[in-house]
């Protein structure tokens, strides 16, 4: 008869710790990986791109040396550090039909993931506290936005970013992995790295049960009451042109918001299953890979100060050019 003790000796001695784990990502044939691949590659340069001439218009034109667009660029930056953890490893995995990956490097990619989720929950409603300060209290605004609690507001964001994403990644780090070592997806995302451990997963579950609150509920109710304001402010205008420019300048945050709670939500609060499982890695490679792209679409298509700023900027090299060449 096994003792108490000798059958935990037995499963110590049986018991395997996993040092790395293996992304599946997707499984195509050789031509749907290399299309797959290079849509990536064309996307990831056009969000880089982007991203990248959105913070250099913010930093450069005086037009857009306002609160509404330091956030922009501030939401720049998370687009660009959100895929830049993503999608260079999916490159990897995708041409070489998965891949390995250590454990510390998986924690450490969702670490960057989560630190650059949680920083855009935060800051989308100070964005919309700042158009329901702008629509609802415009006599206030330039008193209430200053440039000095703009920077406050931004780095308080990025702060509970990656304080939120430390906290977690402790947690997770504490963990014993000895559970299957094969993730089907294609980025270390929160499940699966859950599903590969074989110690009590109570804390971090508990964690992101308590944090679901300040993340994402606070975020999303602070969004949803600047924005019934907003509408009743609205509605009070007299003049047609007035509303029409009231919600030009919402709009797009709007639609950003719209698209990344959606995506989002959709991810984690529907049930998980293997029906389930090819859907939800379809919206996270929505929202890690082609929401960075689109944010700077959205906001420069309809924004007409981020387009009269990007002619003159345009406008200013052209004829830096044709002195040059004049000159020669």
């Amino acid at each position: 008869m096994v003792t108490f003790g000798e059958y935990e000796m037995y499963q110590e001695i049986n018991l395997t710790v996993n040092s790395e784990f293996f992304l599946l990502g997707y499984q195509y044939d050789q031509r749907s990986t290399i299309f797959l691949s290079c849509l990536l590659l064309v996307i990831y340069s056009g969000t880089i791109c982007g991203n990248l001439l959105i913070i250099t218009l913010v930093s450069t034109s005086k037009n857009l040396h306002t609160p509404m667009y330091y956030f922009i660029s501030q939401l720049s930056i998370s687009d660009i550090l959100l895929p830049t953890d993503i999608v260079p490893n999916m490159f990897h995995i995708l041409l070489n039909n998965g891949a390995s990956i250590t454990v510390n490097a998986c924690i450490t990619q969702f670490y960057f993931f989560c630190a650059a989720e949680a920083f855009e929950c935060f800051l989308l409603a100070v964005m919309s506290y700042d158009r329901y300060v702008a629509i609802c209290n415009p006599l206030r605004y330039m008193s209430t936005m200053t440039s000095d609690r703009c920077v406050m507001l931004a780095a308080i964001c990025w702060v509970l970013g990656f304080s939120i994403a430390l906290m977690y990644c402790i947690t997770i780090s504490m963990l014993t992995f000895c559970g299957p070592n094969i993730i089907d997806h294609f980025f270390c995302d929160l499940a699966p790295l859950l599903e590969g451990a074989c110690s009590s997963t109570y804390a971090i579950e508990l964690e992101v049960f308590i944090m679901c609150f300040p993340i994402l509920f606070i975020p999303l109710t602070v969004i949803i009451i600047s924005y019934i304001n907003i509408v009743v402010t609205i509605v009070r205008f007299q003049s047609n042109i007035s509303r029409q420019k009231a919600f030009s300048t919402c709009s797009s945050h709007l639609i950003v918001v719209s698209i990344y709670y959606f995506t989002l939500l959709s991810v984690y609060l529907f049930p998980k299953g293997e029906e389930t499982l090819n859907f939800s890695k379809l919206l996270s490679l929505l929202y890690t890979v082609f929401t960075p792209l689109i944010n700077p679409i959205i906001y420069s298509l309809r924004n007409k100060d981020i387009k009269k700023s990007l002619w003159e900027l345009i406008n200013k090299y052209g004829i830096f050019s044709n002195n040059m060449i004049f000159s020669r």
